[in-house]
C-alpha cells in the first residue's frame, strides 16, 4: 500500500529530474536540448495527477511536491531559456567562466547582458502563480490564469522553431528584442491574470460535456501536422480564446 501511494510522487520526481537536466542545458546555451527535457518533464507532470486519481493516492505532500517540481521545469527552465534568447539578441550570450580561485579575476571576466535578466521575470511570475494556485480554492474546477506548463511550452517552442523552421522572416520576428521583451511581459501577465481557462482532464468521456476539449484536441492535432513547432504558439493562443468563449468549464490543475 505504501508503494502504491508513492507512485504519483515518483512520477513527479521524474518531472523534477528532467527539469534539472533542462536547466543544465539551458545554462550551457543548448536551448534545443533544454526544450527537449522540459517537454519530458511536462509529460510526467501531466501523468502524476492522473496516477494519483487512478490509485486514489492524492495527498498534501503530492500537491506541494508537484508545485516544487513545476517550479524547476516550468519556472526556472523557461526563465533561463528566455534569458538566453534575449542575450543572443543583445549580443552577450552567457558563457561559463573558466575555473579560478581568484574571485576578483573571475568576477571581472564575467560578461552578461543585464537587460536580458528581464527573461527571468518568467520565473518570478511562475513562482507567484504556483504559490497562488496552492491556496486558491476557486481553481478546483478550472484554471485561473495560464498554467505554468502551457506557458513553458510557449517559451520552449521558440528555440525549436529557430532551429528547425528558420525561415528568414521567422528569425527576424523571434529574435527581435521588442518581440521577446513583449512576450516576456505577456507571459507574466497571462500566468496570473484573472482569466478562467479549461483543463484537459476528463471526468467522463462523453462528447457533450467535453465538447470544448475534443474540439481543442482535434485542432491541436491539425495544427501540429500543418505547422509543426510553429503550431505551439498557435495552440496556446487557441487555448486562451476557446477558454474565454467557453467560460473556463473544466477540472482542476
Amino acid at each position: 500500500m505504501w508503494i502504491k501511494k508513492q507512485v504519483p510522487n515518483i512520477i513527479t520526481l521524474f518531472n523534477l529530474f528532467f527539469g534539472c537536466i533542462a536547466v543544465i542545458f539551458a545554462v550551457g546555451g543548448n536551448l534545443e536540448l533544454a526544450a527537449l527535457f522540459v517537454g519530458l518533464g511536462i509529460f510526467f507532470d501531466f501523468f502524476d495527477g492522473f496516477a494519483a486519481r487512478a490509485l486514489n493516492a492524492q495527498s498534501e505532500l503530492g500537491l506541494q511536491l508537484d508545485s516544487l517540481a513545476d517550479m524547476v521545469t516550468s519556472g526556472v527552465a523557461p526563465g533561463i531559456i528566455m534569458y538566453q534568447l534575449l542575450s543572443q539578441v543583445f549580443g552577450k550570450p552567457f558563457y561559463v567562466v573558466p575555473n579560478s580561485w581568484d574571485f576578483g579575476q573571475t568576477f571581472a571576466s564575467f560578461d552578461m547582458s543585464y537587460i536580458s535578466l528581464i527573461g527571468l521575470f518568467v520565473t518570478l511570475a511562475s513562482a507567484y502563480r504556483l504559490a497562488k494556485f496552492n491556496i486558491d480554492t476557486r481553481q478546483t474546477t478550472s484554471f485561473i490564469g495560464l498554467p505554468t506548463p502551457a506557458n513553458t511550452l510557449l517559451i520552449m517552442s521558440l528555440p525549436l522553431i529557430l532551429k528547425f523552421q528558420s525561415d528568414p522572416w521567422i528569425v527576424a520576428i523571434l529574435l527581435n528584442k521588442w518581440f521577446l521583451i513583449s512576450l516576456t511581459f505577456i507571459s507574466c501577465y497571462l500566468l496570473n491574470a484573472e482569466i478562467p481557462l479549461f483543463a484537459l482532464k476528463f471526468k467522463t468521456w462523453g462528447f457533450t460535456e467535453n465538447k470544448v476539449r475534443y474540439i481543442f484536441l482535434l485542432c491541436t492535432i491539425l495544427l501540429i501536422v500543418v505547422l509543426k513547432f510553429m503550431a505551439i504558439p498557435c495552440i496556446i493562443l487557441l487555448y486562451v480564446l476557446m477558454s474565454l468563449f467557453s467560460k473556463g468549464k473544466s477540472v482542476s490543475e
